[in-house]
């Protein structure tokens, strides 16, 4: 039986919700070249994979952080996600804008959560954690406690890593980049000296040119 970690990095490239292109770099919104993209919004397009996820995000849920009283999901890309898994487990859902609505009562935070409840964040990508961390930060502005986050998946930076150790969030993700890297030499979605290259981009991002 596959690892959870193969299988969803196979249907991710199946779906081109991940995309490699290491001869061809992608240029992200931060100006860093890139010989991945990752989408997984895409995965709402596709019915038994978008259920997959919902369902192995609920078992790890219930399978590691215990008693939960909501459900956090990171906009845009975790709130249909973020919403599904809170109605698989029976839990409210809230979710969490990246700055806050410049009019009304200019919410962070769409949704309601009572001080003290015990919250799992729900994001859909793992870069550098920068995003998802401010999205912790304000759950725990809001007096409640996150227990965890489980993601779809993560480019696994050292410098995520880091930062989630000093936050002291627990991360779990249904599947990674070097999981991705051996579906994609299997598959013959790239070759095996291509390897090489994205594992390269992985350990300096921000100066890799390609």
């Amino acid at each position: 039986m596959k690892k959870l970690e193969s299988l969803v990095a196979e249907k991710l490239l199946k779906i081109k919700a991940v995309k490699l292109q290491p001869s061809n770099p992608f240029t992200w919104a931060s100006g860093w070249k890139s010989p991945i993209y990752c989408d997984n919004r895409k995965t709402l397009s596709y019915p038994t994979l978008r259920n997959l996820i919902k369902l192995e995000i609920s078992r790890i849920i219930l399978e590691n952080f215990g008693e939960v009283d909501a459900i956090a999901g990171v906009a845009t890309g975790a709130i249909a996600q973020g919403a599904m898994v809170a109605e698989e487990l029976g839990l409210p859902f809230v979710y969490i804008r990246a700055t806050p609505k410049d009019h009304g009562l200019e919410n962070l935070i769409e949704g309601d959560l009572k001080p003290g409840q015990k919250v799992v964040v729900i994001e859909d990508l793992i870069s550098t954690g920068g995003s998802s961390l401010k999205a912790v930060e304000a759950v725990r502005k809001d007096g409640c406690e996150v227990i965890g986050m489980v993601a779809i998946f993560t480019y696994g930076f050292k410098v995520a890593e880091e930062k989630f150790k000093e936050a002291n969030v627990e991360l779990i993700t249904l599947s990674n980049y070097n999981a991705v890297l051996d579906a994609a030499v299997q598959t013959a979605y790239i070759q095996e000296e291509d390897v090489e290259t994205l594992k390269k981009w992985r350990k300096d991002p921000a100066n890799w040119k390609g």
